[in-house]
């Protein structure tokens, strides 16, 4: 059928030796959910060409937590070593000796910074935290919509709830935010690489950002984050 699967000679002695040794396979683990980087959201974010791994949640508490890294951060090194794509990051990290000390090299907003953590060890079928839903918001939503958004401020409670320290809720959505895939309910963390922490910031920089050819926004949606890209004009 001119269908195969190949592993690397060296991760599969890694793997023998190890099951030799300790009788079953050691792995890193940083505590991630991860995605990958498009042409349109590199471009857009000023990554330049599409690399490294889009962090879409992070486990609470988890060695990632813990050394500071957010949703929405794109993971480019690994102790120095190049994440190129989405599926270089597992086969790094699993390699780490747990307990070991590591350093991520992440892209946010704009500019790069290096991030040290402990690493921790990967267990078989370990259950994913699913962050609840946000409870219902009592501000006024923002009356004016701007790329086709309508927004109010977060509760206290909402950012409690969904681990962040600020952002806007999407009331309504259309012309070019709907045709960028934003749902009402979504919120908006940053844009055009400005954290935005309430309407009246969001107003600011979307305001100039209507000007703009393509405008990346990162939202958050249920307990994923991602990027989206609106383009003001067709």
């Amino acid at each position: 059928m001119g269908i195969s699967f190949a592993i690397p000679i060296d991760e599969a002695q890694r793997v023998a030796e190890q099951l030799r040794t300790n009788g079953r396979v050691i792995r890193g683990r940083i505590g991630v959910q991860i995605g990958a980087v498009t042409k349109e959201v590199a471009e857009a974010i000023g990554l330049g060409q599409p690399r490294g791994a889009l962090v879409l949640s992070v486990e609470k508490d988890g060695p990632a937590d813990k050394a500071g890294v957010e949703a929405g951060d794109i993971v480019v090194k690994v102790d120095g070593r190049a994440v190129e794509k989405q599926g270089d990051l597992p086969r790094l990290v699993g390699s780490l000796q747990p307990g070991s000390k590591s350093t991520l090299q992440v892209f946010r907003r704009g500019a790069t910074r290096d991030l040290s953590l402990n690493v921790g060890e990967f267990e078989a079928d370990r259950p994913t935290r699913r962050a609840g839903a946000p409870e219902p918001g009592n501000a006024a939503p923002v009356v004016k919509a701007i790329l086709g958004l309508t927004v109010s401020d977060l509760t206290d409670a909402q950012k409690r709830e969904l681990r962040i320290r600020g952002g806007v809720k999407v009331e309504a959505v259309d012309g070019p935010a709907a045709r960028a895939g934003l749902r009402e309910g979504d919120v908006i963390l940053s844009m055009d690489n400005t954290e935005i922490a309430d309407s009246k910031q969001f107003i600011t920089v979307a305001t100039k950002a209507e000007k703009a050819r393509a405008v990346s926004v990162m939202v958050r949606r249920g307990e994923w984050t991602n990027y989206l890209v609106i383009r003001p004009t067709r």
